[in-house]
Parts: C-alpha cells; sequence; structure tokens
C-alpha cells in the first residue's frame, strides 16, 4: 500500500509545473534574507517561554500587517496565537510558524558552553527562532505571487505559540481555525535535511503539585506532611511502570519545585510529566495510569494532590502526496555550504558532541524519510488529522547537533542558521505556489488524507472543556498561588 501511494506522489509531483514559473519566489525570499536574519536573532535574543512569547508574536505579526496581510491576534483564547491572510478565494494554503523557546538553555552563539549573562535562561534550543520568521518569508514571497497575478487563492500565516508542551495548535484546530485550509505546510530546523512522511510519538502532558503540611524536619517532624515525599512516590511508581507498558512508550519527568531548606518538611511540589507512544490510543490508556501514580503518592503521604492538564498532541497523519511536492522543491533548491568560518565554529561545537557524527558536507544532502515515526512530538500532529499537512526539516545546525541542546542554541545563533531558514522558507513559497497553480495537487492531496483518516476521524487529546494552560511555563510556585 506505501510503494503504491509513493509511486502516485512521485508521478504527481512530476507533473507540478515548469521551475521557471518560480524564479520570482527565489528573488522575494533573497529581497528578504537580511531583514528575516535581524528578525530571528531578535526572536533568539528574546528566548521567550511558552504562552509568553509577546515581544516574538508582535514582531512576526506586525511584519506580516505591514505587508498587507489582514492579522488577527490573540486567537483561540490565546494570547500571542495569531493568524495572517493574504488573498481570497480558494485554494487557502496555510503556513505554520512557531517562536518559543526552551528553559536552562540560555547560550550564547559561541562554539564552547557560555550561557548568556543577560536573560531569563531560556534558549532557541529547537530553532523556532527560524522556524517563525522562515515561514513568514514563505507566505510574503507567495503573497507576492498572488498580488502579481501568478497564482491565484489565499495563503494564511498562522502564529503558534507554546508548541513545546504546550499543545497550542491543538486549541487552535479546537477554536476552527483549520476549517476552511484546503492545505497545511510546515518545517522545522535539525541538524540534516530531510523529507517524507514519517509520524511521531502522540503525547499527554500534565503537572502534578503535592500540597502537604509544613513543619519543622528535626523538631516536629510527626506535624509535617512532605509534599516531596509525594512527588517522589509517584515518580517511583511511573519508574516501576515502565516495564508494563507496550513497546514504543515514552515516560518522561522532572521537578520543578520540591522545598527550599533541609530543615523544613517540604508542603509544596510539584513535577512536570510526559507519557508518549506512536499511536494516540495508547497514549489515551496509559495516561490513567499516570494519573493513578500520583494519586498513590499523595495518598500514602496524606498530602494533597492538584492535577494541572497541560493538553495532548496527536501523532502525525502522513501525506505521501503533498510530501512529494515538498521534496522536489528542496532537492532543487538545497545549495547548502558552510564558509571557512562556519566550518571552523562547527568543528569545534561537534568537539563537544559524542559519538560517530555525520561529515560537515552532509548539509549538501536531502535525506528522504517515507514511514515510520520520529522519536519526538509536535502539535502539527492535530493539525495533519483536520487538514492535509506535510512538512520537512533543514539543515540550521551543524550536523550530528543533538536538537534540545545548548548547541542547537548556539548555531541557532550563527549564519548556519541563517542558510537552513533561507532554504526552509525557498521550498515553502516553491512548495504552496506548486499547490496553488495544480489543482491535481490538492485533489490528490485530499484523497489520500480521507483515505489515512478513516471513519474514526479526528479524536483530539485535549481534557473536555480545557483552556490553554497559560502559565505553565511560569515559576511552580507562582503558578500555584503562593509568593
Amino acid at each position: 500500500m506505501l510503494e503504491k501511494s509513493l509511486t502516485a506522489a512521485v508521478l504527481m509531483a512530476a507533473a507540478l509545473p515548469a521551475w521557471a514559473g518560480k524564479d520570482d519566489i527565489a528573488k522575494s525570499v533573497a529581497g528578504l534574507a537580511d531583514e528575516s536574519w535581524e528578525m530571528a536573532k531578535n526572536i533568539w535574543e528574546y528566548a521567550e517561554p511558552g504562552y509568553l512569547e509577546s515581544k516574538s508574536s508582535k514582531l512576526i505579526a506586525d511584519r506580516l500587517e505591514k505587508a498587507g496581510f489582514k492579522v488577527s491576534r490573540g486567537v483561540a483564547g490565546i494570547p500571542t496565537a495569531f493568524t495572517a491572510t493574504f488573498g481570497e478565494g480558494k485554494p487557502l494554503v496555510a503556513i505554520l510558524g512557531e517562536y518559543d523557546a526552551l528553559p536552562e538553555l540560555s547560550q550564547e552563539a559561541l562554539p564552547v558552553r557560555q550561557p548568556r549573562k543577560e536573560g531569563n535562561g531560556y534558549g532557541q534550543a529547537c530553532g523556532h527562532h527560524l522556524f517563525g520568521v522562515g515561514s513568514m518569508a514563505a507566505a510574503m514571497a507567495l503573497a507576492g505571487e498572488i498580488k502579481a497575478g501568478r497564482a491565484k487563492g489565499t495563503v494564511r500565516y498562522y502564529g503558534c505559540p507554546a508548541e513545546e508542551g504546550g499543545a497550542a495548535k491543538a486549541f487552535m484546530v479546537r477554536a476552527g481555525l483549520f476549517s476552511d485550509v484546503d492545505v497545511a505546510l510546515h518545517w522545522h530546523p535539525g541538524s540534516r535535511n530531510s523529507v517524507g512522511d514519517p509520524s511521531c510519538l502522540a503525547r499527554v502532558a500534565v503537572r502534578f503539585r503535592f500540597h502537604g503540611t509544613a513543619a519543622h524536619a528535626a523538631g516536629s517532624p510527626e506535624r509535617g506532611r512532605s509534599a516531596l515525599d509525594g512527588l517522589l512516590l509517584a515518580i517511583h511508581a511511573v519508574e516501576l511502570m515502565r516495564e508494563h507498558t507496550p513497546t514504543g512508550t515514552r515516560l518522561h519527568h522532572t521537578i520543578l519545585s520540591g522545598g527550599g531548606a533541609a530543615n523544613v518538611v517540604p508542603e509544596f511540589a510539584e513535577g512536570f510529566f510526559y507519557v508518549r507512544h506512536p499511536k494516540s490510543e495508547v497514549v489515551r490508556e496509559l495516561y490513567p495510569r499516570l494519573l493513578k501514580c500520583a494519586q498513590a503518592g499523595a495518598l500514602a503521604t496524606e498530602t494533597k494532590l492538584e492535577v494541572v492538564n497541560l493538553g495532548g498532541t496527536l501523532e502525525l497523519l502522513p501525506n505521501p502526496s503533498l510530501s512529494a511536492v515538498v521534496q522536489a522543491n528542496m532537492k532543487k533548491l538545497n545549495k547548502l555550504r558552510y564558509d571557512d568560518e562556519e566550518t571552523r565554529f562547527a568543528l569545534k561545537l561537534r568537539e563537544t558532541i559524542p559519538g560517530k557524527l555525520p561529515p560537515l558536507d552532509d548539509i549538501a544532502t536531502v535525506h528522504e524519510s517515507y514511514g515510520g515515526t520520529t522519536m519526538g512530538s509536535t502539535d502539527v500532529g492535530d493539525v495533519s488529522w483536520v487538514v492535509p499537512t506535510a512538512g520537512f526539516s533543514a539543515a540550521c545546525w551543524a550536523p550530528g547537533t543533538p536538537g534540545h541542546s545548548w548547541q542547537a542554541v548556539a548555531c541557532g545563533g550563527t549564519t548556519m542558521g541563517k542558510k537552513g531558514m533561507l532554504l526552509a522558507a525557498e521550498t515553502l513559497a516553491a512548495s504552496a505556489f506548486d499547490i496553488m497553480t495544480n489543482p491535481e495537487a490538492i485533489q490528490n492531496a485530499k484523497a489520500e488524507f480521507k483515505k489515512r483518516l478513516g471513519e474514526d476521524g479526528y479524536k483530539p487529546l485535549l481534557e473536555k472543556d480545557q483552556k490553554p494552560p497559560l502559565e505553565y511555563r511560569l515559576p511552580a510556585r507562582r503558578a500555584a498561588g503562593g509568593e
């Protein structure tokens, strides 16, 4: 079945319009290159947490508004989410953008570990500063084609906050923001160029807060009830649970708060937990078991459990037809090479990364990955269950650089990040142009989508009536209502 889908996709890609029709896109992206890089560097320096990206989202929204896009801010009840629309009529192509940063990964643009002296401790360790701005440049280039009459339809940029655990796109889907979209495109920074249609892990995120009773840990321990003990028991129960979960399950946790002094029985403790699996139905079954681990910890320690649901995201629904369009464009466009300065930076940086690493010239290759599952999660998954969706990764970090690392932050602050971002922008715009000017591309994508969606349809992992967790990146005591 997969082989037939790929064959049809390749044939469809071969029938796309001639490349000469996209020369103006390349010129548009090139014309935006320096401005886009300055914006990306600004967002890199802002390094704002999920749902708190006020400066980052405003920067992109304002620029799109200046370019003639109709901007709607604060959509889906999320202050830092927005849409920006240009053109009219069908088809409507969505281009997704992100801009949130990760905690505890502050880093200068240097090939050695050196956190920034100023800032909030966050860093763009997943390259979302490049993601958001690169997608913006693509949307503006496509708008130029619509304005010039070389393409007909609508392009809409989606400003998507809090991808890192906040599930913003799932809430945006629930708000109906994708109901009129024909096709959605996205990309992601990485350490290599990759096209294809792999899925990803579905995920549920939750914070467990334990409330106990403070007391002198030596003088009157019997009067205290340790919130930290409750959390530690929950973590231990989760560790024991690992052996008895389906193959492919991933369980993660970290302690956000656990007391401030050894001689005080902690009255508050908080942990952040993930449960993941390639199939959302398995995640749906595993979450109640995770919850029981927390409930058991509270029961055993006579503490009170507070559950803060942060939302869930589905696995990606592949669309080989759309992926073939992206593949054809990226292979045509990729001319990434490092100059001498970038080469020295990359070689020095790679001394800090263990294991065997790909050669530096790997950035000249476009890797294909059809089928299978990547071992990460994204809220783009929810989008892919309501509209045909395709994405790719562009080499913005030195080959072998792990995501969610200080090394990724460092690379993203250099011209290596700029080059990958501009390749992504041109690939997105060229692919969107192909889709808008070839009705068969949309027909094939929708037929593939309908076939894979099946009878069950979209079943989100959000709790009923759940609101976006706008405070999920705030300090634990503040979010819990403390001082």
